[in-house]
């Protein structure tokens, strides 16, 4: 069973950049068809993919966010990152990892975590 953990910190100032690490157990990041997913839920809205990473290593950026988003992966670690700079307040969100299967669907998903952008 693949699970994965989102891990970074809690609070970050406007203009900083935004880093987050997702961490997955039980299955390699590199496993054909795969492909591996940030997501946020600003309070009170719905879910918006922002990019993924593929078992392969290309990347997909939405369109709205592509200028100042950047994901990659560490394979040795099996993690991948995300990475979101001049963060504003529009920033703030819950944060998941996700694994998108070969049929388009999110199969797994880590538990979110919160970020909050304040000076």
């Amino acid at each position: 069973q693949v699970q994965l953990q989102e891990s970074g910190p809690g609070l970050v100032k406007p203009s900083q950049t935004l880093s987050l690490t997702c961490t997955v157990s039980g299955g390699s990041i590199t496993t054909d068809h795969y492909v591996w997913s940030w997501i946020r839920q600003p309070p009170g809205k719905g879910l918006e993919w922002m990019g993924a990473i593929s078992y392969s290593g290309s990347t997909y950026y939405s369109p709205s966010l592509k200028n100042r988003t950047a994901i990659s992966r560490h394979t040795p670690k099996n993690q991948f990152t995300l990475q979101l700079t001049s963060v504003t307040p529009e920033d703030t969100a819950v944060y998941f990892c996700a694994r998108v299967g070969g049929w388009g669907d999110f199969n797994a998903w880590g538990r979110g975590t919160q970020v909050t952008v304040s000076s």
